[in-house]
């Protein structure tokens, strides 16, 4: 059933001349919900279930107000507990995904669909904030400054928010009214429920756009803040000290305009990346968590569908120096950013944004964007233009694209792309499109559909300034789903998530690169948990990009399926399990196999205190690693097939010894060997033929380690204090991954003691 906005009567004109009315009081955030300060708030009651998503009444009592103030958008929360149900009380670090209860105010300030801000507070005072973009996805690279406050009693825990105007720009009302959309929501941890206003899912597609409109007083806030850093690196292993010092600037007159500038940005020394082992012909894609390329990113969110695929993609900037890319030259590693801008705002209903970094250096770049967007009724255009200037390398690169979205009801939405790309060389230009569609439907009964149609154009590049994990494709894809949650009352299962998929992918000269079926699976237990399940089965195709450009490998037909269970916590111990098999789609005609298994565990030593600890063993019969890069000229179409075994661990201590203090000690080491190698060389067809090529067996190790200490000095103002140590280790011979693991972790390549103070004035 899907609800339906009440009509208009004397209660709701009430209601709403109630909520536009100015406050009669201050709100104190404090936890406390004093009836004085929330008087002529808008009252909401009618929490409803989204998960399992059954739209029905919840058996946890739950109530909220809404107050708009001078100082921002109030909102507080009444959360009843019922007898029998656990409320954890552990508390957790920013952005850290618990199990625990905890309530959700989610804001699109312009009442628009196209962008929103999550806001999460736990009830041990604990938050997270996320952006969320028009397609639904969540990030929460981004740090908002925002007020909150939690009371925890014995038979409820109240929470009160206070969202500054200044978060976001915002388009200029007409007249003294503004109309934004909201969405509230409350999880009860310990058996995973969720109940909301409006009763939406985040699982829809159309999920921002179906948001409760509500209409406030106009108010704006103006915001100029500098944070200074100042850092110090000791590097133990070369005897080496670097100081460097920089700043972030925000500054906002108005609703309309926001501009952020950074002057020598800190490339985030205090965050570091997980380790990966990648021998694909795809780079790994990561996220970034520098404040400067968080803060309102989201407005320049471009994506093109198929994997991370994006326009601008702001790791690349700060990353590898041009040099390093010049046969022969001295690479001098990432290079220093110089300063880097970027504002937004609106003129009438367009929304416009512009972005502009540079580089130092003799191989630094110059990266530029414009974005701009309109709504036209039930229609959202948008245009994107990037710009990456390659001074060293002789190379411009342009990339003009425009995205349409379309929504004439709650239950469809279409959203396009065409993208074309310019990318001049030593005055040679080459050029290409790009087009991406994708429609969702949903049905009663639970019933939906998705339809998606991808074409990469061969000469399609995007990675100057973006992200692309390959071109030269051509991709279709049509899932079924269903959702059942009218289950039994004594069922242990609250809700089932079922999909199925059957996809195909070309190339541009016809080629099958992928044709197979998928049934995907997620069900939720109903005293805590799930059971997430996946089947896959694969027709015989080609890999085209092995051999990095010189020609096509032809692989069988082959399967896997996955399984994973997350049991709820019970006393102090929370566990998961995963386990994988499936038939390798390679070489050999003896049918290889590969499987993997891992286990999560986390120990809640008390409230603040807690080790969480995962270990994982993959075993692949036939890993297939290209050779041309290993034993060069003459062994480009020279493919080997290993026998691979890998073992992963990652564990951690977090210490959170108060709301502005926290201890992190982080692991993680893997051993990797592959042996018993096979040479294939390739023929014309991309059939493989045995041959004598001389490949060699090899493994390897890699670890990181980490201590960090934060102590939060005022909102967005820390002191770091980082000590970190890791390695990477290589053997031209097997060792066996259980003693690669092992030998991990004496690596010493690196050894940093870095202290990082960074302070916000707000002025």
């Amino acid at each position: 059933m899907r609800l339906s906005r009440p009509k208009t009567s004397l209660l709701s004109l009430a209601v709403l001349a109630a909520l536009s009315s100015p406050a009669l009081a201050q709100v104190k955030v404090d936890g406390v919900i004093d009836p004085a300060e929330w008087q002529g708030a808008r009252h909401v009651t009618d929490f409803r279930m989204v998960q399992p998503f059954t739209q029905s009444s919840t058996r946890h009592p739950t109530e909220a107000w809404i107050l708009a103030t001078p100082d921002g958008l109030a909102v507080a929360f009444r959360n009843s507990k019922i007898a029998g149900v656990e409320t954890p009380r552990q508390r957790s670090a920013r952005d850290q995904d618990v199990a625990i209860d905890r309530v959700n105010v989610m804001l699109d300030f312009d009442g628009d669909g196209r962008s929103g801000y999550d806001f999460t507070l736990t009830a041990s005072d604990s938050i997270q904030d996320s952006t969320i973009t028009s397609g639904g996805n969540f990030s929460s690279d981004w740090d908002g400054s925002w007020q909150h406050a939690v009371v925890d009693g014995d038979g409820e825990w109240t929470a009160e928010l206070l969202i500054p105007w200044h978060t976001a720009p915002m388009k200029k009302a007409t007249g003294d009214k503004r109309t934004v959309a909201i969405y509230l929501d409350r999880v009860v941890g310990s058996v995973g429920e969720r109940m909301a206003w409006p009763a939406v899912t985040f699982e829809r597609p159309q999920f921002l756009n179906q948001f409760e409109k509500i209409e406030i007083p106009v108010y704006s806030q103006s915001l100029l803040a500098v944070t200074p850093y100042v850092v110090g690196l000791h590097d133990l292993v070369s005897r080496d000290n670097q100081f460097d010092a920089g700043a972030d600037i925000f500054w906002k007159p108005n609703s309309q305009f926001q501009l952020t500038a950074t002057i020598n940005p800190d490339f985030g020394q205090v965050e570091s990346d997980s380790l990966v082992v990648n021998f694909g012909a795809q780079e790994t894609f990561f996220s970034d968590k520098r404040p400067f390329f968080t803060e309102n990113q989201g407005f320049f969110d471009f994506g093109l569908l198929f994997d991370n695929s994006q326009l601008l993609y702001t790791r690349r900037i700060g990353a590898a120096s041009d040099d390093c890319f010049v046969p022969g030259a001295t690479c001098s590693g990432p290079a220093d950013i110089t300063g880097a801008i970027k504002f937004n705002g609106s003129i009438g209903a367009t929304q416009y944004g512009a972005f502009l970094a540079d580089e130092g250096g003799d191989g630094g770049r110059r990266f530029s964007a414009l974005r701009l967007q309109r709504a036209f009724g039930a229609h959202n255009l948008g245009a994107m233009l990037t710009n990456v200037d390659r001074p060293l390398l002789d190379r411009s690169a342009n990339v003009l694209g425009f995205d349409h979205r379309w929504q004439p009801d709650p239950s469809l939405t279409v959203s396009s792309t065409l993208v074309g790309s310019d990318i001049e060389q030593a005055g040679q230009h080459t050029r290409d499109v790009a087009f991406t569609s994708i429609a969702q439907k949903t049905f009663a009964k639970g019933w939906s559909l998705t339809g998606l149609l991808i074409h990469y154009g061969e000469d399609f590049e995007v990675n100057d300034a973006g992200y692309l994990g390959r071109n030269d494709l051509n991709y279709a894809q049509l899932e079924v789903g269903k959702r059942i949650t009218e289950l039994p009352a004594d069922s242990a299962w609250s809700s089932h998530n079922l999909r199925f998929r059957i996809e195909g992918m070309q190339n541009n000269d016809g080629l099958w690169l992928q044709r197979q079926f998928r049934f995907n699976g997620n069900s939720q237990r109903r005293g805590g948990g799930n059971l997430n399940w996946n089947l896959q089965l694969r027709t015989a195709a080609f890999d085209d990009e092995i051999t990095r450009g010189h020609g096509p490998m032809r692989v069988r037909n082959g399967g896997n399926g996955f399984i994973g269970r997350n049991f709820p916590r019970r006393g102090n111990w929370e566990f998961g399990v995963e386990g994988s098999i499936g038939v390798a789609s390679g070489l050999r005609q003896d049918t290889p196999y590969a499987w993997s298994a891992s286990v999560s565990s986390t120990y809640y030593i008390n409230d603040a205190l807690n080790i969480e600890l995962w270990m994982g063993h993959v075993m692949d019969q036939e890993q297939l690693i290209w050779q041309g890069n290993e034993l060069g000229p003459g062994y480009e179409n020279v493919v080997a097939g290993f026998h691979m075994n890998r073992y992963d661990l990652s564990a951690s201590l977090n210490w959170n010894i108060g709301t502005r203090q926290e201890l992190r000690v982080k692991l993680e080491a893997l051993g990797f060997d592959a042996d018993d190698p096979i040479a294939w060389r390739l023929g014309a067809d991309g059939r493989g033929v045995v041959s004598n090529d001389p490949v060699q067996p090899f493994s390897l190790r890699n670890m990181g380690f980490q201590v960090r200490y934060r102590y939060e000095l005022a909102p967005l103002s820390n002191l770091y204090v980082v000590y970190g140590r890791g390695g990477f280790g290589y053997d031209p011979y097997s060792a066996g991954a259980f003693d690669q693991f092992n030998d991990a972790f004496s690596l010493r390549n690196d050894e940093q003691l870095v202290v990082k103070l960074a302070y916000r004035f707000e002025l």
